[in-house]
């Protein structure tokens, strides 16, 4: 981001913009969730609001997407591994491979297994950048000597650059839809997925500023840009030597949290769509222990794959596209859905309405056309992979027509 936006007050912006367009769309998907308390995310919505193909398109993209964030995330893991043990650098896919095949084989296990890791990856997470953004803003170092920031570009190559930077704000954002992926599974979702979903994002959103803040104090933007391990060098800056692999060590253990999150996600939305008939029947297996054994190994399969490819900036392309062309149709199902089921009983119902989910759909329109035009490139990728999904609709369509 700092490469392409060389400007502290736009890189803050796409920040800021972030968080708001997350916030918005949490407000939105909480009415959903609440009213339609079905497990399989974002697939539901849609199935329910515009029909049988577009919410298979949903559920295809959502779930190649996040098994694109799991590989995204575990590829980090396997770079920041390297340098802490000799023998794994340069072999940053066979340890994000080994990640995702570890949280696999416990999550097999049952549900129990999967919450638990899930709980405590999230508070180690949380207790790591809470303690990190304490010790840069609160502690004193000699800073060293700034690079130069680059040019800020101007026109369409400002454009280009904006939406090349928030696509990783979208993806690192991504995560506020979570609850809604288990809402049956959830004792009173009427109460707990706004808690989640609008309360996490407000939390998310106070914790990223603080730590880019925190990063913009130890590392000037010019030095930032095209630094991969920002973390590791504030660290460095305010603990010295050992600070790199502090924080090495600190992010693995952080990141552990998203990669087990994805995992328990990505099952859900093959489960919710073979119940459908979307998916072949199988995809409905459910171990004794919860776990929908199917979806679980197809996911990581899927995600193994991604890995192999190791290509980390095309991956984040290819998910912010998927991301907001699937809160794009969720958040026109909430038109949808209030038109033609208006007394259909909302336990939470969104606040602004129509203004909130207005302007979070435009937002997601105007990025998609951004993406079109900054990034041709990456647009055609997720458009020929949204297209892969219409054979595969016509196929299982025509065996269920057949049976």
């Amino acid at each position: 981001m700092a490469e392409q936006l060389p400007s502290v007050p736009l890189f803050l912006v796409a920040w800021v913009a972030g968080g708001l367009y997350a916030l918005l769309g949490a407000i939105s998907l909480s009415e959903l969730g609440t009213m339609i308390p079905l497990s399989g995310g974002q697939f539901v919505f849609v199935r329910r609001a515009l029909g049988r193909f577009p919410g298979f398109l949903v559920g295809w993209s959502d779930w190649i997407s996040t098994c694109g964030s799991m590989a995204a995330v575990a590829i980090i893991i396997g770079e920041y591994a390297g340098p802490l043990i000799s023998p794994l650098e340069g072999h940053a896919a066979f340890v994000a491979s080994a990640v995702v095949l570890a949280f696999a084989l416990l999550q097999w296990r049952g549900i129990r297994a999967g919450d638990a890791a899930q709980q405590l990856t999230s508070f180690l997470k949380a207790l790591a950048l809470l303690g990190l953004v304490g010790a840069i803003l609160f502690l004193p170092f000699d800073s060293s000597p700034a690079t130069p920031a680059g040019p800020l570009p101007a026109g369409l190559a400002l454009l280009t650059a904006f939406v090349i930077a928030f696509q990783a704000v979208i993806f690192t954002y991504d995560g506020w839809t979570g609850a809604i992926y288990f809402c049956e599974e959830m004792k009173d979702p009427g109460r707990s997925i706004p808690r989640a979903t609008i309360g996490g994002v407000l939390l998310v959103i106070g914790l990223y500023l603080a730590l880019n803040l925190a990063f913009l104090r130890a590392v000037p933007i010019g030095s930032m840009a095209g630094d991969p391990f920002v973390a590791a060098t504030a660290a460095t800056a305010v603990f010295g030597a050992r600070g790199d692999t502090v924080i090495r060590i600190l992010m693995i253990v952080s990141l552990l949290a998203a990669v087990n999150a994805n995992q328990l996600i990505a099952s859900r939305v093959p489960l919710a769509m073979a119940r459908d008939r979307l998916l072949p029947w199988a995809a409905t297996r459910v171990n004794e222990g919860g776990t929908p054994t199917t979806a679980l190994f197809a996911g990581t399969g899927v995600t193994l794959l991604l890995i192999a490819t190791n290509s980390f900036d095309t991956i984040l392309a290819l998910l912010a596209f998927f991301f907001v062309a699937n809160y794009a149709l969720s958040f026109a199902s909430v038109f949808v859905l209030r038109r033609r089921e208006p007394s259909t009983p909302r336990p939470f119902r969104a606040i602004g309405y129509p203004w909130t989910t207005g302007v979070a759909l435009a937002g997601s329109i105007a990025f998609l056309a951004a993406s079109v035009v900054g990034d041709p490139a990456g647009s055609v990728r997720s458009l020929l992979l949204l297209a892969a999904s219409v054979p595969v609709f016509l196929l299982l369509r025509g065996r269920e027509t057949s049976e």
